[in-house]
């Protein structure tokens, strides 16, 4: 028989069932900082959200994601990262930009960051080691830096009269000290003179490209880092290697497929979806410094047919032999 204060209980918690279950049916859902130096990048959310879903998070259901974009001006980093640290969310993603890994990194030592780099993470201080990066950041490194060399000899078969190739990049950037002095070294076993060409925004683009060709420089490679920055201006850089009829190489496919010329370069997309993956890991439970950071193992040259056309190019057999993709 049971007895009366028991029954009391049972009745008591049966009353409380249908407030448990409206609590779990409102609980909040996570909220995930997104950091980028550049503009809203399609390919990057779509790559990002691809990763976390994986995990089993969808934006706007299980998740919100806030967006912090710096639209190319690197010194709101620190400003856009310390409010996403006010608004305290459960991870920083940080898809495709060392510098604003950097600024998420100084502004938090204890919400989990995730970064997409394509520079040395332990040289940059993101991660003690990659193996076992300690702290609150992880993430995956593209390394591009590291095959600034091959980028090069790419550029050297592609037009093997050239002697003087001009290196594009973004100026007072951790990267460019390091990628310069890589590119020194392999022109110089190469036999080639690097002129160096700096360029912030799309008037300096411009002026930079015109400054080129008064040169007369024979070929121009596009500076990996930071991706976005010129990513953004993709058809512009385009548009000017055809105006002034110059081999342009780039760091990855989306440059190709906006009319670029040719690139080498780790898989972007598959970077960014482990960004998302390695976020939803977190918001499961699982601690950065348990997570190793995880190195592009894939690289591609794309080569477009229709942009060597254009400026008069006729591309080496044996490197079309060699590309992972040829585009018409």
């Amino acid at each position: 028989m049971i007895r009366r204060r028991e029954v009391i209980t049972l009745l008591g918690g049966a009353a409380a069932w249908p407030g448990a279950a409206r609590a779990q049916q409102t609980a909040v859902p996570p909220v995930i900082g997104l950091l980028d130096t550049g503009a809203p990048e399609p390919s990057t959310v779509a790559a990002f959200l691809k990763g976390l879903g994986e995990t089993g998070f969808v934006e706007g259901r299980s998740v919100v994601i806030e967006y912090r974009w710096a639209h190319n001006e690197l010194d709101r980093l620190p400003e856009l990262a310390a409010d996403l640290v006010r608004r305290r969310v459960a991870v920083i993603a940080v898809p495709g930009s060392s510098a604003a890994a950097v600024a998420a990194k100084a502004a938090t030592s204890t919400i989990p960051i995730v970064f997409s780099s394509g520079i040395d993470p332990v040289r940059l201080g993101l991660v003690a080691s990659l193996n076992r990066p300690g702290g609150n950041v992880t993430g995956t490194a593209n390394m591009v830096t590291d095959v600034t060399a091959k980028r090069l000899d790419l550029l050297h078969r592609l037009v093997p009269r050239a002697t003087r190739i001009a290196v594009l990049s973004v100026p007072n950037l951790p990267s460019t000290e390091a990628m310069i002095a890589d590119l020194h070294a392999a022109a110089a076993t190469l036999g080639l003179q690097i002129e160096l060409a700096y360029a912030s925004n799309i008037q300096e683009i411009d002026a930079a490209f015109a400054r080129l060709a008064q040169m007369r420089t024979e070929a121009v490679l596009v500076n990996p880092a930071p991706v976005l920055l010129f990513q953004s201006r993709r058809v512009q850089l385009a548009l000017l290697a055809v105006r002034h009829m110059l081999p342009v190489m780039y760091p990855n496919r989306p440059y190709v497929e906006a009319g670029g010329l040719m690139s080498y370069g780790a898989d972007s997309f598959d970077s960014d979806r482990q960004v998302g993956n390695y976020t939803g890991r977190i918001l499961h439970g699982e601690k950065p410094a348990d997570l190793p950071v995880l190195l592009a193992t894939k690289f591609e040259l794309v080569v477009n047919q229709q942009a060597a056309r254009t400026i008069g190019l006729e591309i080496p057999p044996t490197l079309l032999a060699t590309a992972d993709e040829v585009i018409e």
